[in-house]
């Protein structure tokens, strides 16, 4: 299904039914729905929950922009999110927001609070910054420079760098090659224009102004990646701290990606156990 967000036009996935308690998925920069696998979301379905996927603008399926004459922010972005619920019908939904995505998540969370049933978040930082919390080391560093400048000419080159940027991603923990290179082929093979998801990276000089995480209301998770080599686990214990009432839970054999061998089961049944927390009160679906 296409939701029109203004002029941008946003694909989406609905799984599952229709009547079930409905989860957005919201994924990190330069990622396309589908990167959220397929596992996890038969997961979720079986779990008593519809899924909803969507591809950022400059991914995927969705509108691509000229960034130089229409340049937009992370709030951009949140509207983006919002207009995918607005676009399914819902009110309201359980919010899962990943890197990128879960900044957008918790702003969604703190400036719309009726919208969130419950917040999952996890491999993100604070969507104010974190100058005091540890960075990536200098060898991440180094190897997704490398990676780079590897040859991207072909379809084949493509899918065999974004591999090598995926392992990189994945930290120490186990790493699924096959369920990555099989991601990283339906990405290149389905999207628009494969160089706009670089417009992501141009975010961070707009100005924005998030609101407060103590605005956030909803019962919120926080997964803390043990492996995740951008945002270590020092984030998630932050994160969890400025969000009152968040829970923060330790994963092991988690990179800032959910290529290790059963981590998608293991991240799904996390957000059904959480989302089964919510709130008698809440609102209608």
């Amino acid at each position: 299904m296409i939701v029109s967000a203004g002029e941008i036009r946003l694909w989406t996935e609905r799984s599952g039914d229709a009547a079930d308690p409905a989860v957005l998925l919201i994924n990190g920069s330069e990622a396309q729905g589908i990167g959220w696998p397929d596992a996890l979301v038969s997961r979720l379905v079986e779990g008593g929950l519809q899924v909803i996927r969507y591809d950022h603008r400059d991914t995927g399926e969705s509108t691509t922009v000229d960034f130089d004459a229409d340049p937009y922010s992370l709030a951009d972005l949140v509207a983006d999110a919002l207009a995918v619920l607005d676009g399914h019908g819902l009110a309201s939904a359980h919010i899962v927001g990943a890197s990128m995505g879960g900044m957008i998540a918790q702003w969604l969370a703190a400036a719309q609070p009726a919208r969130v049933r419950t917040l999952t978040l996890f491999a993100t930082s604070s969507v104010h910054g974190g100058d005091d919390l540890p960075g990536p080391a200098e060898s991440f560093l180094e190897a997704i420079g490398a990676a780079g400048d590897l040859p991207r000419a072909t379809a084949a080159e493509r899918v065999e760098a974004d591999v090598v940027i995926y392992r990189i991603l994945n930290g120490d923990a186990p790493f699924d090659e096959d369920a990555a290179r099989a991601v990283a082929t339906r990405h290149f093979a389905r999207a628009r224009d494969w160089t706009k998801g670089a417009n992501h990276r141009r975010l961070a000089s707009i100005e924005v102004d998030p609101p407060p995480l103590s605005a956030i209301e909803a019962p919120t998770l926080v997964l803390a990646a043990a492996d995740d080599p951008i945002f270590p686990p020092a984030h998630a214990s932050a994160l969890a701290a400025a969000i009152p009432g968040a829970r923060l839970m330790p994963m092991p054999d988690m990179g800032h990606v959910l290529f290790s061998p059963g981590l998608p089961d293991r991240v799904a049944g996390a957000i059904i156990e959480h989302t089964a927390r919510e709130p008698e009160t809440a609102g209608p679906i």
